[in-house]
């Protein structure tokens, strides 16, 4: 299966959020830094995210973004279908 580029930068931004402390606030430049994705596709990507309740958004003095769960509960099923689609397998069943 090929995945779009919005799929595995959103799947490497996930990853790097689930990879801090539990309940630290990361700047989306860092993410962005981090895994060498352009700023404002990351954003779009993470925008989609928070939508699918995968991801809190916070603005003010803290601004950034957290998951919106614990790590364990967030598959990968659930990231890729956000830009995929349902998955093949599930559309047979």
């Amino acid at each position: 299966m090929h995945l779009m580029r919005a799929t595995e930068y959103g799947i490497h931004g996930v990853l790097y959020l689930a990879m801090q402390p539990k309940g630290k606030v990361t700047i989306l430049d860092e993410v962005a830094e981090a895994h060498r994705i352009p700023k404002s596709y990351l954003s779009k990507i993470f925008q989609i995210y928070t939508k699918a309740g995968i991801l809190k958004s916070y603005r003010g003095a803290i601004k950034g973004f957290a998951l919106a769960k614990p790590p364990e509960k967030i598959n990968l099923k659930e990231l890729i279908e956000n830009f995929e689609g349902k998955l093949f397998a599930d559309k047979c069943l």
